[in-house]
């Protein structure tokens, strides 16, 4: 009896519950271009309740191009683009690419820029052709005393389109603005969708307008948005739904987003995206669609459930089984079949993981 209470006892099934169902789904999740880089962040994306995504980049494609041009009276739309784009040429922003290249694509030449200054989230300065260049948002324009109103209505129609504006003054005078759209990606809007059936709250932020951002937010379908989101701002959104008790996914791809990807509880950085996003998440997207994010909760789900299940098992046979062998009802044969049968069906119930979707 003695020696069968010391067979059925042992803990085997125990200690496979977790690492195989661990094992099982890091592989799976690897098979579908989710690179899981520990057992832990994959134990804790089933706590998620709020999903927070990056616009640019996450729910946009991140390739934004110049879509219209608006210039004051007076002022030609050519010399403005040109200017514009000599003084962004030194940036190494996506929206500055994008007007450094409808510059190229004219065939516009280029003159060299002096005195480069960028003030992150807001604009960039620069002087061309001996002359002040100043290229940002409207914020910046307020903090240099420029006054956009002469160039509202054409502004509130392009924000009101998901544009993102970007203003040009030229020593002090404003010359007017250029407009770029960054299209949504195919997938972003039936992602959120399932995000939301699986009961989780997705956020979108953004550096945007709150009117353009709006206007991505509805073709997305998020919770809610928050816009005019400083770089440095993710981070305290995420601690922000943080002390309200929730644990926090955050989804991004920039240098800017890494603070946010390492504050969140699951950071998710998207396969394409800049090293120090990838080196801050815990979960990569290979492939660098938001369905990604669908999976990797569902992975996690699928696994703690599994886990659950193998830890039933295991106590199940200990607890029905030592009490029977104390008292003599099993020999040591019968308790080392019935201490491997527990252990086999930890490691079957794991490898079921693999079959599930």
């Amino acid at each position: 009896a003695a020696v069968a209470v010391l067979i059925i006892a042992c803990p085997c099934a125990l200690g496979l519950a977790t690492p195989t169902a661990v094992m099982v789904a890091t592989g799976k999740a690897a098979r579908k271009g989710l690179l899981i880089k520990s057992g832990e962040s994959l134990e804790l994306a089933h706590q998620v309740r709020v999903v927070i995504l990056d616009k640019t980049g996450t729910l946009t494609k991140g390739k934004p191009a110049v879509n219209r041009i608006v210039c004051l009276p007076g002022v030609r739309e050519t010399e403005m683009l040109t200017l514009a784009a000599a003084a962004e040429k030194r940036s190494e922003h996506p929206l500055a690419a994008a007007i450094v290249a409808a510059a190229e694509a004219r065939g516009l030449s280029l003159p060299e820029a002096t005195g480069f200054s960028n003030q992150t989230g807001f604009g960039i300065s620069a002087t061309v052709a001996g002359r002040k260049v100043v290229v940002g948002n409207q914020k910046r324009m307020e903090d240099s005393e420029v006054s956009v109103a002469p160039l509202q209505a054409q502004a509130q129609e392009c924000l009101q389109q998901g544009g993102t504006l970007i203003y040009c003054t030229v020593d002090g005078a404003l010359q007017g603005f250029i407009a770029l759209m960054d299209p949504i990606r195919e997938d972003a809007a039936a992602s959120v969708a399932e995000l939301r059936n699986m009961g989780l709250r997705v956020v979108m932020l953004t550096g945007d307008h709150p009117l353009a951002a709006r206007t991505i937010a509805q073709a997305a379908g998020v919770d809610e948005y928050v816009a005019q989101v400083l770089p440095d701002g993710k981070a305290e959104q995420v601690k922000q739904w943080q002390r309200r008790g929730s644990k926090v996914a955050m989804v991004g791809d920039g240098i800017n987003d890494a603070p946010a990807l390492a504050q969140a509880e699951v950071g998710i950085a998207l396969g394409a995206g800049a090293d120090v996003a990838i080196e801050s998440a815990s979960i990569i997207l290979m492939k660098g669609d938001l369905h990604g994010v669908v999976q990797a909760i569902r992975v996690s789900r699928q696994t703690l459930a599994a886990i659950k299940q193998n830890l039933f098992w295991a106590f199940f046979y200990n607890l029905l089984g030592i009490p029977l062998a104390a008292l003599g009802y099993l020999n040591p044969m019968i308790a080392a079949l019935a201490m491997s049968f527990s252990s086999v069906s930890v490691v079957a119930n794991s490898l079921r993981l693999a079959r599930t979707d």
